[in-house]
């Protein structure tokens, strides 16, 4: 696994450059890609700015997030940024990948063979009782004389239910935060919360403290699916988290199992749908065992940290003529269209037009889509 240690100076640029106004992930690793090392990609980002048009953006002081930093040591979570030693190999692979993590509990955990257990908040009896079972069991299968972490996002319902499962073991489980990875939510969950630290660990990448909004939520469950080889989901309505995660599962690779239920209980009509898309029919957790046995033969061999070295941007004219500069954007509407497409149309080398798609994203006037897609803002 390819990572490399970053200085104190690096990892508090990588951090105020993600707290930078329009700067989400997917733009922070086009950043570090681009420019090498984020030192080098905040000199640049004034300049980034002016020329897509930003208007008002701001861009992160090293005191804010010095402060960020002190409060995580002084809570003492360990820090990790993507491509450092100790970032979870799983979690990196995907194209979203955290920047920065925030860890409660051990952190070296996070590379443990995994899989992740879903579901309703408002579970039913039953429900909560099939997902204790399953994080139990599974809970006690060894790999490599490492056993499987459960992992959830210690939600009320089936999330809560699962990491319990775990915990009667004595099994290692990783709790997903949405908010702050020392914020409990729900409160009820605090005893959990607190046992799960004990031989687990709390993970988040948002700042120490934060209370979750709905919008973190989505954010969140990437995390749960992206650390995991899988994820079983245990009653999940028509439209709910549930079946996000799931489908963020399909996109990031992973394994989906499903627990079907009664057609009469609305709780179920995900899960019901998930199998006939062809989740795995999950009962018992040798369902799950069968189907991922693959994947734990070859698990050491397929896990990588793509990280930038710094000297990695590609070449580029030292001026991008003003007529090139219009033309990407008048190729840009609501309506998304693939970043080949606007190579093809404009003509011009995918360096290029890289960057110019970087410039109007920093300035919010692009959005990024699924399918290497984009739309005008």
């Amino acid at each position: 696994m390819a990572t490399r240690t970053i200085s104190d100076t690096e990892r508090l640029n990588r951090l105020r450059l993600l707290r930078s106004d329009n700067v989400g992930a997917i733009t922070w690793h086009r950043l570090l890609g681009r420019f090498g090392s984020a030192t080098d990609a905040l000199e640049a980002l004034p300049d980034l700015l002016h020329r897509g048009g930003a208007r008002g953006a701001t861009i992160c002081s090293a005191e804010t997030a010095g402060r960020e930093l002190a409060r995580a040591a002084a809570a003492g979570m360990t820090v990790l940024s993507h491509g450092e030693p100790g970032y979870p190999a799983r979690l990196a692979e995907i194209d979203d990948a955290p920047p920065i993590l925030y860890v409660c509990g051990d952190a070296a955990l996070l590379d443990r063979p995994a899989i992740a257990v879903v579901g309703a908040r408002n579970a039913s009896t039953n429900g909560r009782s099939i997902a204790r079972e399953l994080a139990h069991d599974l809970s006690r299968v060894v790999f490599d004389d490492k056993p499987l972490a459960i992992v959830s996002g210690l939600a009320r319902g089936i999330d809560a239910a699962a990491h319990l499962g775990a915990l009667e073991t004595g099994g290692i489980t990783i709790a997903a935060m949405a908010g702050g990875a020392d914020h409990v939510y729900p409160r009820e969950n605090i005893p959990i919360y607190e046992r799960i630290l004990e031989t687990g660990a709390a993970i988040s990448e948002q700042p120490p403290g934060l209370e979750p909004q709905a919008r973190h939520f989505p954010r969140r469950n990437r995390i749960v699916s992206g650390l995991s080889m899988g994820i079983i989901v245990v009653e999940a309505a028509a439209r709910s988290g549930s079946l996000i995660t799931a489908r963020m599962a399909l996109e990031q690779g992973r394994e989906v199992f499903a627990v079907p239920g009664s057609p009469r209980d609305p709780r179920c009509r995900g899960t019901n749908a998930l199998i006939r898309n062809g989740a795995v029919l999950t009962e018992t957790a040798d369902d799950v065992v069968e189907a991922l046995t693959p994947m734990l033969r070859t698990l050491a061999s397929t896990m990588r940290v793509h990280d930038p070295a710094p000297g990695s941007a590609p070449d580029l004219p030292e001026t991008i003529p003003a007529e090139t500069r219009q033309a990407i954007p008048d190729c840009l509407s609501p309506t998304p269209v693939t970043v080949d497409e606007i190579v093809r149309q404009c003509q011009v080398t995918a360096s290029v037009v890289q960057m110019i798609l970087l410039e109007l994203e920093l300035a919010g006037r692009l959005e990024r889509q699924p399918g290497n897609r984009v739309a005008a803002l």
